[in-house]
């Protein structure tokens, strides 16, 4: 064997990872490989290239393994690391709140869109805030809006309080602690009602990835028998904390948007439309309640 066999570079143990995590069926193999030993270095990507033929310490190579072998037991990449890119901005994550998808950056964008005429000044509650990703983006947008997030989970709230605080939110922030509207103020009003809540019919759980299935949180995933037990509780409660003309906005499962466009028209919420995710699928519904 050479001297140069001996050596693990940066390009040998990528190499090795990734053919590694091919051959364990993860369909991402390369850049989970890239991710986590940047992670082990501090080096993005481009740097990884740049430096692939710096050998490793033995110590790096150490860490790598033991990220590794989380990562083989399906752990999602995201907790792992303790953070996820949303919006353009890292949000701290870990098994307590859902990871943040591209996909719900569309709630985002669909709140921004329907409340454009009032980017003045309004108020919005995020529901099932999690993260407090959707929330943060909207109010780090909107930064004279006032915007409250609340969520079920004591140990999700923390870390939504915990991202506010990393990413200059706290300013037009509140959170509140309770199931949906339960912790408002009876008297309270908002322009804006956000959600994403769990949607996932009780039996497809089981049917999930094992690194969805086995490691994040079930409470933000299931939704009942056909998914939308949370979604039809917050349609049909929204429009007493609504303000005249406010916009209710909420993301749904990949074969839901009829159904819930439906139940938005039936609890008398006009203007109801649907906007697609990045991989074209029906992903938010939202309509308007009371005169514009």
């Amino acid at each position: 064997m050479s001297a140069d066999e001996d050596i693990w570079s940066i390009a040998r143990v990528l190499r090795w990872a990734a053919d590694d995590f091919t051959r364990r069926g993860f369909g991402s193999a390369r850049l989970d490989a890239e991710l986590l030993l940047g992670h082990v270095l501090g080096l993005d990507r481009i740097r990884l290239i740049v430096e692939s033929t710096r050998p490793l310490e033995e110590a790096e190579l150490s860490a790598y393994r033991e990220l590794i072998k989380r990562r083989r037991r399906g752990e999602p990449i995201a907790y792992i690391r303790g953070e996820r890119e949303f919006y353009g901005m890292p949000f701290r994550v870990d098994a307590r709140v859902l990871v943040p998808r591209p996909d719900s950056e569309t709630l985002v964008e669909t709140a921004l869109r329907r409340t454009k005429a009032r980017s003045l000044y309004g108020r919005a509650l995020d529901l099932c805030t999690g993260s407090g990703c959707i929330a943060i983006a909207f109010a780090r947008t909107r930064p004279t809006w006032r915007v409250a997030a609340s969520d079920l989970s004591p140990g999700a709230l923390a870390l939504a309080r915990e991202n506010c605080e990393r990413l200059g939110a706290t300013m037009n922030m509140a959170f509140l602690e309770g199931d949906l509207f339960a912790p408002v103020a009876a008297n309270s009003r908002f322009e804006l009602v956000t959600g994403n809540p769990p949607y996932i019919p009780h039996a497809e759980i089981a049917e999930l990835g094992p690194d969805v299935r086995d490691f994040e949180p079930h409470l933000a995933l299931d939704g009942g028998a056909d998914g939308l037990d949370l979604v039809r509780r917050i349609i049909a409660t929204s429009p007493d904390f609504l303000a005249p003309g406010g916009v209710l906005a909420l993301e749904i499962g990949y074969d839901q948007a009829g159904q819930v466009a439906e139940l938005f028209e039936q609890r008398g919420f006009h203007h109801v439309e649907r906007d697609r995710d990045y991989g074209g699928i029906e992903r938010v519904v939202s309509g308007v309640y009371g005169p514009p």
